[in-house]
């Protein structure tokens, strides 16, 4: 594994562009944890760790009993540490595990290593002693010099790769969007048949964002709606200029569009 400059992944197999090489591993014997490490040179007293729609942070330290009994936490596609200037993250494709714990080195520059664990399989002998037996694979990357953007681009990446078709013309996208902390989860038609279409995104980076969301299809109306796709009474619609919409979001919000079509 080489890290240099202009390299922004790092993958099983070394630096990449793309997206990173998974790891084999055949199922661990009776009452065994697999759990890769990532020591890193980063003195951070808390991380941030992906959740549905956002993020949240934890202390790295374990100067409480109820922190030192945390032997392993829930995330979604990143954790993600910084201190000030830098940063990096471990992105994941598949496994939702991990710990993070800080030490001090012993040798001779006595700087602190914050090491993040990736919880990947587990063999308990109760209830079920075949757990996690035969073979699995992994997506794992890690990202130096990331911010809070670059763990959440990265680990969309790694989880939904570009997928390359064979064509003569471009594909329209339905939706763009010109904030990179605004993130598009679904485009779809709406559930009553109506051949409107629903948009659904929020804020990812933990700030505010104005940003201005262009459809793929003419526009008639804008309405907000909740998940159920019922119309917000107390919302008031968002701006629009032909298939232009603007957005305003409060850090993590979350907003579904419903779009008629003209």
């Amino acid at each position: 594994m080489t890290i240099g400059r202009g390299i922004s992944r790092v993958g099983r197999s070394g630096p990449t562009a793309g997206p990173p090489a998974p790891a084999s591993r055949t199922g661990p014997s009776a009452a065994e944890f697999l759990k890769p490490a990532f020591p890193l040179d980063v003195h951070a007293d808390r991380y941030a760790f992906e959740t549905q729609f956002g993020h949240f942070h934890r202390p790295t330290h374990t100067n409480t009993s109820w922190e030192a009994a945390k032997f392993e936490a829930c995330n979604h596609r990143f954790v993600h540490l910084e201190e000030p200037g830098w940063g990096v993250a471990v992105v994941n494709g598949s496994t939702y595990g991990h710990d993070v714990t800080r030490t001090v080195r012993s040798d001779g520059d006595r700087g602190t290593t914050t090491t993040v664990r990736v919880s990947s399989l587990r063999a308990p002998r109760f209830p079920d002693p075949e757990t996690d037996q035969g073979v699995h694979r992994f997506r794992h990357a890690l990202v130096p010099g990331a911010g809070i953007a670059d763990a959440v681009r990265e680990g969309w990446r790694v989880n939904l790769p570009e997928l390359r078709l064979p064509g003569a013309h471009e594909v329209a996208p339905l939706v763009t969007v010109d904030d990179d902390a605004v993130v598009v989860t679904a485009v779809k038609l709406a559930d009553d048949g109506s051949g409107d279409v629903v948009v659904r995104f929020h804020e990812a980076h933990g700030g505010r964002a104005l940003a201005t969301l262009t459809a793929g299809v003419e526009v008639a109306e804008v309405t907000v709606t909740d998940l159920l796709e019922r119309p917000l009474a107390t919302a008031t619609a968002p701006e629009r200029d032909g298939d232009r919409i603007t957005v305003r979001l409060r850090p993590f919000e979350l907003v579904t569009l419903r779009l008629r079509r003209a």
